[in-house]
């Protein structure tokens, strides 16, 4: 590749990048219907072949039954019960806990690049990714820890925008063409698939309140921290319009079931599990829902976003 090549690719990246950014800033804007119709699943003459990439919302870790410590996955995690329900023939899933989107180039353990498992004859895609790269795990452990700090007040929120803008809005951005990028291999990898990106459940309660201990944050940031999920939510709900990928929205479904509901109403544990799921991950049962917004997204056979 000659130097100029490199420069055009390089400059194509950042205008990329930058209406991206200028798409997401707005955060006002809804990407409703620029999602092609889409077909269903049907596999080309082979049956159907589906491939799951993601990270731990995906694979299902401590959800028994465990099939590859490696990752800890799940054989009741949502991909597959998905292909279960649809009958595939041939089925991938490398998903793995603690994948950030540079697993889907870079080997993880004996994980490979998940990239890898797609073809020119897949079928279906789906993917969940972008969680670990915005960091849930460690904004949980700073929001537990400062809490002690003000209980009735927002000392997690004020640390993340001590700087005076909100850290966390920001790093949702920096994401976004991160996304943006492993949504463009899945295509050039699998031309012919239906590509599908799943959002996240609802973790904490929709109306804003709280529920200290069971999840010890301080009050007043319990929505501060719902906002930042839903920010998520809608950047990689814009991401997927712009690479005619389609987003499944699984935090609708789930309002109502999140960590600080009665275990048997929950479907995302808190950091103390009552049920077999890693602290603030889903359950059984939310592997369970985020199959079902899955086929039902599916079975929309316009393919376009439900608002």
């Amino acid at each position: 590749m000659t130097n100029d090549t490199r420069g055009a690719d390089g400059a194509r990246g950042r205008r990329r990048a930058a209406v991206l950014g200028a798409a997401l800033g707005g955060c006002a804007l809804v990407a409703a219907s620029t999602s092609p119709a889409a077909a269903g699943p049907a596999g080309h003459g082979h049956g159907l072949s589906y491939v799951s990439l993601g990270d731990s919302y995906t694979s299902g870790p401590v959800i028994p039954t465990q099939v590859d410590a490696n990752c800890a996955r799940s054989d009741q995690n949502y991909p597959s019960l998905l292909a279960a329900r649809l009958g595939a023939t041939a089925f991938k899933d490398v998903s793995c806990s603690g994948a950030t989107t540079d697993e889907m180039w870079k080997e993880q353990g004996t994980n490979g690049p998940q990239l890898d498992a797609l073809g020119r004859n897949t079928d279906l895609v789906t993917v969940q990714i972008g969680g670990n790269d915005v960091g849930f795990g460690p904004i949980i452990s700073t929001c537990a820890r400062l809490a002690a700090q003000d209980p009735a007040g927002n000392p997690c929120e004020r640390s993340y925008v001590a700087s005076g803008y909100d850290e966390l809005a920001l790093t949702v951005l920096r994401t976004a063409p991160k996304i943006d990028r492993v949504l463009r291999a899945v295509h050039a990898r699998a031309p012919h698939a239906r590509v599908l990106l799943v959002g996240y459940p609802d973790l904490l309660p929709d109306d804003g309140s709280g529920c200290a201990p069971s999840v010890p944050f301080a009050a007043k940031d319990f929505p501060y921290l719902r906002d930042t999920e839903k920010r998520l939510n809608l950047m990689l709900r814009l991401v997927a319009a712009w690479n005619r990928a389609e987003y499944v929205d699984t935090y609708g479904p789930t309002v109502g079931h999140d960590m600080c509901q009665a275990p048997a109403d929950r479907w995302i544990e808190p950091l103390r599990p009552a049920a077999p799921a890693a602290p603030a991950h889903p359950n059984a049962k939310g592997e369970a829902a985020m199959a079902q917004a899955v086929q039902d997204r599916l079975e929309d056979g316009r393919g376009h976003d439900r608002d």
